[in-house]
């Protein structure tokens, strides 16, 4: 008897869908060395992220997750799901906000809904995917969102 063999991977284009959430799971909890790894590596030295003294004296009392550390977070939580093995390349990203801070000891979770599709001119065999990300703390409070183009392998024959 063959057993079969499944290997986790993401979408081809052909198995996206526009107007649909796909929901990420599990979420990740942001710990404060993840927040001053990332802030340190990437030299960014706002006393928001590394001061807590500094941070508790402004209006959030407390030190906030590096937003970049944030944005790469909700987009890493997708890839499992949607680009594992599938992705070709970043093409780029756009109307980036975050509409509330996240905090040491928040979980974020992400959710991502395809809003275009179309085979690419110039690529035979890709495809451009644009991805609206958003990313949730643990109360629902929405924390980040971003547009992402992609450009991803069709399924091959």
């Amino acid at each position: 008897m063959t057993t079969r063999k499944i290997v986790q991977r993401g979408l081809w284009f052909e198995e996206f869908e526009t107007d649909v959430v796909y929901a990420h799971r599990p979420g990740r909890t942001i710990t404060e060395a993840d927040n001053v790894l990332f802030t340190t590596l990437t030299m960014n030295t706002q006393a928001l992220h590394l001061d807590a003294a500094f941070a508790a004296e402004t209006q959030f009392g407390e030190r906030l997750v590096n937003s970049m550390f944030t944005l790469s977070t909700l987009v890493g939580l997708s890839v499992a799901q949607l680009t594992q093995g599938t992705i070709v390349a970043n093409l780029g990203f756009s109307e980036i906000a975050f509409p509330k801070p996240l905090f040491h000891g928040d979980t974020l979770y992400a959710e991502t809904v395809v809003t275009d599709l179309r085979e690419s001119r110039s690529r035979p065999g890709e495809g451009i995917v644009t991805f609206e990300h958003t990313g949730r703390n643990q109360h629902g409070d929405v924390v980040a969102t971003a547009v992402r183009k992609t450009l991803v392998r069709k399924k091959p024959a």
